[in-house]
């Protein structure tokens, strides 16, 4: 029982080995979306969705994505490290990094190792500073997801620009495209007496 539970283990650790972490994704990325967008660094094996069960549902997603070789994992880090790496279309570049063992929900027992843990009851000496900090904690937490839903209202409104700006000069390359189509533009050359290229 003891080397198929070392072996379990060696096999996760290899996983863990094979697997990016990747954050700051928007919340319209899907998991055929992330596949597509990794598969030029090699094959994606499974992606997984780590889930904010604390804040709201459209604040950025992370992901676990596991790839077939350690090697590829170091491709999608250095991409993304290097230059702003955007997946679906959204001016948010995302941040990769190697995936840790903590950050599996379903991970095997390390063989030999054994965790305990206790509830601390109200007479214990240390419950009032226990309390404290699980105050501040929480407050941190409400602050830090009311800025990061602030920075997506910001992302969201740029991206809306830049759809915009985007749609605005399609329409004027359309029209200058049908302008030189129809002979208007050689027209208006003659008469203010301009070259207009034949291309």
């Amino acid at each position: 029982m003891g080397t198929s539970a070392e072996a379990e283990y060696a096999a996760f650790e290899d996983k863990v080995k094979r697997t990016v972490y990747i954050d700051n994704l928007s919340p319209q990325v899907t998991e055929s979306v992330l596949q597509t967008a990794l598969n030029q660094f090699g094959s994606v094996k499974s992606v997984q969705f780590i889930p904010n069960y604390l804040g709201p549902s459209n604040l950025a997603k992370c992901a676990l994505i596991e790839m077939e070789h350690a090697k590829q994992v170091e491709g999608v880090i250095l991409a993304a490290t290097e230059s702003p790496f955007m997946i679906s279309g959204m001016p948010r570049p995302v941040r990769a990094r190697r995936a840790e063992m903590e950050m599996f929900d379903e991970r095997p027992a390390k063989p030999g190792r054994k965790i305990v843990c206790s509830w601390m009851k109200p007479n214990d000496p240390s419950f009032a500073d226990a309390m404290q900090l699980k105050n501040f904690a929480k407050k941190s937490f409400a602050e830090a997801d009311l800025l990061l839903e602030k920075q997506l209202q910001e992302e969201e409104k740029l991206a809306h620009q830049q759809q915009d700006t985007l749609k605005t000069n399609y329409k004027k390359y359309e029209m200058i495209d049908a302008l030189l189509a129809d002979g208007t533009a050689r027209r208006l050359a003659r008469r203010y007496n301009m070259n207009v290229a034949d291309d």
